[in-house]
């Protein structure tokens, strides 16, 4: 697979558009090609992979793409991030935050969760993945380890939702809860129910969930910088 015979230009709109309709390979030797050619880690990141997801994002939301497409997209992206996060963590390339997400305790329902969390990392978070069936020991440990700006807790059964106050408590109890973000989503999940549970934000899908922490920490960021 050679793309050397297009200008630095090309390469990346290529790339774009392999994300965009899920091809792996290809997303992976246009990064490669951007690569040898001397781009950073982090213009590849930002001019070819996270633009090329933001499309994807807003197709999602609108309603032109669906699950498995995203899947794919995704899956392409990730493959690409196996090459560039090594190449990032060395340059000290800044992420523009952190956020731990996982699927809450006795669920095991992950598909909506890794979406989002794909996605963020697609928009430039550095995402620390708990997986499924997460107490709220492991979000406090993870949250005092990493500390993340947002917490994301998924759930898909209407018997695992009411965990998430439990979480939400648990993060107070350890006085961590006004240090953190805490978004909520999943199939069952609604505005209200994310309000009841004490959680900042409702995840409709990972689209939206993602505009809503990039608003956040951009808000944050401008919070923190000195006037």
């Amino acid at each position: 697979m050679d793309f050397s015979d297009l200008n630095d230009e090309e390469l990346f709109l290529q790339m774009q558009d392999d994300l965009y309709d899920g091809l792996k390979e290809e997303v992976v030797a246009e990064t490669e090609e951007a690569l040898k050619r001397g781009f950073s880690p982090q213009d590849i990141l930002d001019k070819g992979l996270v633009a090329g997801m933001d499309i994807v994002g807003v197709d999602f939301r609108d309603g032109i793409l669906f699950v498995p497409e995203v899947l794919m997209a995704a899956n392409a992206m990730k493959a690409a991030m196996e090459l560039l996060r090594p190449l990032l963590t060395a340059s000290g390339a800044a992420r523009i935050g952190t956020m731990v997400i996982g699927t809450v305790k006795g669920d095991i329902h992950d598909i909506g969760k890794n979406l989002v969390g794909m996605m963020m990392e697609g928009a430039g978070l550095e995402v620390v993945d708990l997986g499924i069936n997460v107490d709220a020991d492991k979000f406090i440990q993870a949250v005092r380890e990493h500390q993340p700006e947002i917490l994301g807790m998924s759930a898909l059964l209407t018997t695992t939702m009411p965990y998430m106050k439990t979480v939400v408590d648990a993060l107070g109890e350890e006085g961590l809860r006004d240090d953190i973000y805490v978004m909520v989503g999943g199939a069952p999940i609604t505005e209200s129910f994310a309000q009841e549970v004490g959680a900042d934000a409702y995840g409709r899908d990972a689209a939206v969930s993602v505009e809503i922490a990039r608003a956040y920490l951009l808000t944050r960021r401008g919070a923190e910088t000195p006037a």
